[in-house]
């Protein structure tokens, strides 16, 4: 076959043809196991119940992009690389000072933008310093006195204006932060596993998108 080929100069034009259909099965296997990897690795979160957020944290590419290679890569990566880490490992949280680590309770809201409430930045907001509440046994407290609740759909609380101190009704003290010496995370998810299984079902993928070239081209 090779001979005949050759004798008829259509050798190189085989080659060509066989090299791209290397390619191209090479790099749609990739990209169909990449893809399928981050979708699987994003389910694994929102089982969790973490939310489509941190989920789409997930991100797949596939190099050399835009093109068909023989040499083609997969690339799978979070770009909270910190937080999906810990609940794939199992973590103990600890403060970097050595202290407390404050949880925010739902009554201390959220900061601006979404962005994850501390204690600093409540009083900051609130121009109001928080009381610290030992408990023996249970998590300590950071609580905001002199709170009035807000009334309608908003709800929460704020502060009384000076007024409302001075005379002390309706007013409560409000647990705003949970301190604890420490939180450890469970293990949520596990990224290896999925990642082997992915990677183990390149071979046979690549081989089938050989054999339906093949089958295309006995029937052309």
């Amino acid at each position: 076959m090779r001979l005949i080929a050759a004798l008829s100069g259509e050798l190189d034009q085989m080659l060509a043809e066989e090299v791209r259909i290397a390619e191209q099965a090479v790099t749609q296997s990739i990209s169909e196991a990449t893809d399928g990897l981050k979708t699987e690795l994003r389910s694994q979160i929102t089982g969790a119940g973490m939310g489509q957020r941190l989920a789409n944290t997930w991100r797949g590419e596939v190099y050399p992009k835009g093109q068909m290679s023989i040499k083609a890569a997969g690339l799978v990566y979070s770009r909270a690389p910190e937080v999906v880490g810990a609940h794939d490992q199992g973590a103990t949280i600890r403060s970097k000072d050595g202290f407390w680590l404050a949880i925010p309770l739902p009554a201390a809201g959220k900061g601006p933008r979404g962005k994850r409430m501390t204690p600093g930045l409540w009083e900051k907001l609130r121009d109001q310093r928080l009381r610290f509440v030992y408990r023996r046994g249970k998590p300590s407290l950071l609580v905001a006195e002199n709170q009035r609740a807000r009334q309608g759909q908003r709800g929460g609380f704020s502060s009384a204006s000076q007024n409302a101190q001075a005379t002390g009704r309706g007013l409560v003290t409000v647990p705003m932060f949970l301190l604890v010496p420490q939180v450890t995370l469970k293990k949520k998810f596990d990224i290896g596993s999925s990642s082997r299984r992915w990677i183990s079902t390149l071979a046979l993928r690549i081989a089938n998108r050989f054999d339906e070239a093949d089958r295309k081209g006995a029937t052309s």
